[in-house]
């Protein structure tokens, strides 16, 4: 098993087959499927399972715990040219603790330092001025505006993008990580 990434507060692990409940209930809230791409609503456990078992390679996915209860869930997929989308998501019972912005952190300095990418990129749904400040927070500079899919609404939404470029610092997380 890889060894999970830890901040001041959370652990970032890989997910089990025990979480799917958690996951299910957390992701399955509509105010959270709402602002994701991927996460349909409703969202059951069979299809928290399913989704655990279909990860494409290369995908990473890590389930965000506070003192050992799953709070939500980030990841990252590669792209083509070397760079890779970043995404995240906390459950409501766990909103307004800094917990996405602390777990982020950790997954854009996990990217650069151990998973060797110059470049995240990300997005957020133009009606989620949560993860907006998450995105600001991290650092990342508006890249442009777009349409997104979204399972739980069915449909394309208006949509912001972003980009971040390894900062001189990563080579040093290297050296640490």
């Amino acid at each position: 098993m890889p060894k999970p990434i830890k901040t001041r507060r959370l652990v970032l692990r890989e997910l089990m087959d025990s979480d799917v409940p958690q996951l299910a209930h957390l992701a399955g809230d509509w105010d959270v499927a709402r602002m994701t791409a991927r996460i349909p609503f409703p969202y059951s456990e069979e299809l928290a399972r399913q989704w655990m078992e279909t990860l494409t390679p290369g995908e990473f996915v890590r389930g965000t715990t506070f003192e050992g209860t799953l709070v939500g869930a980030v990841g990252y997929v590669p792209n083509d040219d070397g760079s890779a989308e970043i995404g995240y998501w906390i459950g409501r019972p766990w909103w307004g603790r800094g917990f996405a912005t602390e777990a982020a952190t950790a997954l854009v300095r996990h990217c650069f330092a151990s998973g060797g990418f110059k470049r995240l990129t990300c997005c957020h749904f133009d009606d989620n001025p949560a993860s907006a400040s998450v995105i600001r927070k991290l650092g990342f500079r508006p890249s442009g505006a777009t349409t997104a899919w979204c399972d739980a609404r069915q449909g394309e939404f208006p949509a912001q993008c972003y980009e971040l470029n390894r900062p001189i610092a990563a080579v040093l997380w290297r050296l640490t990580a």
